[in-house]
């Protein structure tokens, strides 16, 4: 069993460096030109030359992202006990909702520039509408989920709508909310590279656009792989915050 889990818990990192590993073996036997596909050598020289320019746009990324995704945290929660409490809302608002998120977001960040100018507004709002509705609907679906007869006994026992609400359709939804933290996180941080490529003037997607155009491909991979690392901290730390908080939800896995 020990020896299960300590493989489980380095199965990743092994994988990852395999996986670098055949990726550096394939460009460095083919001659691959580092403009085209560099290798990961090459793309943690990088890394070391651009340190201070890629840390100041991580960090710029970062809290444009963590703006728009704390944004997206509020509404979505509040969306997600309007639908998931009420017939008439689901009825109403859940195919508005569908539709506007269908929506192609690099489509919208254009109408972004002329409402809101170059800069922070486009990276705070199109890392909030991409990230709010797989909040919204997890929140929606733990409270639409409730089992009828647990909530006819509580009414049985003199529990109003309110109370059912609060005491059991929002614990009971917890794990559906930390399952849509961790898709929403990942989502947040591909608005914001989306809008700083397109309308931005600073972070980690101006830099990989300006780094592309001059066809410098290690350092705009760098800014990928700068991406993946904060988006899968953000992901880990929102798996130990469940872990901590909803472990009665996960009795079974750890039995």
């Amino acid at each position: 069993m020990k020896i299960t889990r300590r493989m489980e818990r380095w199965s990743p990192l092994i994988l990852l460096l395999a996986l670098l590993l055949l990726w550096q073996v394939v460009v460095t036997l083919f001659s691959v030109p580092e403009f085209i596909f560099p290798s990961p050598l090459q793309i943690a020289a990088q890394f070391v030359e651009f340190q201070g320019p890629l840390l100041e746009a991580a960090w710029k990324t970062f809290w444009v992202t963590m703006l728009g995704f704390g944004l997206s945290i509020v509404v979505g929660v509040l969306l997600g006990l309007l639908v998931g409490s009420s017939r008439l809302a689901y009825s109403a608002l859940y195919p508005l909702m569908v539709a506007f998120n269908a929506v192609p977001k690099a489509a919208v960040v254009p109408i972004l520039v002329v409402w809101f100018g170059i800069g922070l507004g486009p990276g705070v709002i199109t890392a909030f509408l991409i990230s709010f509705f797989p909040i919204t609907v997890n929140i929606a679906t733990g409270l639409a989920t409730l089992e009828p007869e647990l909530e006819d006994v509580l009414r049985v026992l003199g529990a109003r709508r309110l109370d059912v609400l609060i005491k059991v359709g929002l614990p009971r939804s917890l794990p559906y909310f930390y399952a849509s933290l961790k898709i929403a996180i990942t989502l947040a941080f591909v608005g914001t590279v989306l809008a700083e490529m397109t309308a931005g003037d600073s972070g980690i997607g101006y830099l990989m656009q300006s780094a592309g155009s001059q066809q410098r491909m290690p350092l705009a991979f760098a800014g990928l792989v700068t991406i993946g690392a904060m988006a899968m901290a953000m992901y880990e730390l929102f798996s130990l915050v469940e872990r901590r908080t909803t472990f009665w939800a996960h009795r079974g896995a750890h039995a």
